[in-house]
């Protein structure tokens, strides 16, 4: 079931939203070079706790980081730790944090140091494919109309959309109703109303799109070794369209 939200229950999602927002703006400033993945999950859960919420990963299904930190060929939920990041890395950090008893959800792919073009393209195409989903995120519009806009500009520059890990409903769990892939046809799926609120999230491998889970039964990585980019951000549905709620208001 496709759970609205009321007025109150946006506020406060807006504000859970803000956190991960600000929390993805305070871990770019130290992305670089020679910076461990588990120190960065602990710059963010110090971070999203002075905010008096909850890294929403930690301990979900058993997971041990506060962030999700994937680099280069692992695709989503890795686990952080003693890795550190070279120069020409990507690094992928996908962030949730509870709020009185709602989520925000949103994962960012970020360069570290400097990138080749390849790499540089497949961030900017699978960030540009999020705001293509978004643009078709508006009431009495099928769901499957932001899938198909993500996959139509994703294969247009011949990268992959994954089919294995999807989007979903926000609200107090991390994962409610509905699932969102990031492929199909348009026009199937429910109709979007006012108050749902939906984490979109393309996932795109510049090679083929398989990937596979290794030991630790949580990092994805993709089958054939290749660069893969992560875009996540919550929205709302209004009455004009949608509203990004993990976009910063403040500072």
């Amino acid at each position: 079931m496709i759970i609205c939200k009321t007025a109150r229950e946006l506020e406060i999602m807006r504000q859970a939203g803000n956190i991960v927002a600000l929390t993805h703006r305070e871990l770019q400033k130290h992305i670089k070079p020679g910076i461990t993945t588990k120190e960065l999950d602990h710059i963010a859960d110090t971070f999203i706790r002075s905010y008096d919420a909850i890294p929403s990963f930690k301990g979900y299904n058993g997971f041990t980081g506060s962030i999700c930190a994937s680099v280069n060929d692992q695709l989503v939920h890795g686990i952080p730790g003693d890795r550190a990041l070279k120069d020409g890395d990507i690094i992928s950090i996908d962030i949730g944090a509870d709020f009185q008893g709602y989520h925000g959800d949103s994962a960012w792919t970020y360069p570290v140091g400097t990138i080749d073009d390849k790499t540089s393209k497949l961030l900017e195409v699978t960030e540009e494919s999020l705001y293509k989903g978004l643009a078709e995120a508006k009431p009495g519009e099928r769901l499957s109309n932001i899938s198909h806009a993500i996959q139509k500009h994703v294969e247009a520059h011949n990268f992959s959309v994954v089919r294995e890990y999807v989007g979903h409903g926000v609200g107090q769990s991390l994962h409610e109703d509905p699932q969102i892939p990031h492929f199909g046809p348009p026009g199937k799926g429910p109709r979007l109303k006012e108050g749902m609120v939906l984490a979109i999230e393309p996932m795109v491998n510049a090679g083929k799109r398989h990937v596979r889970t290794l030991r630790d039964n949580w990092t994805v990585v993709t089958t054939d070794g290749e660069m893969c980019a992560h875009f996540e951000h919550t929205i709302a549905i209004v009455d004009t369209g949608y509203e990004i709620l993990t976009k910063a208001k403040e500072s």
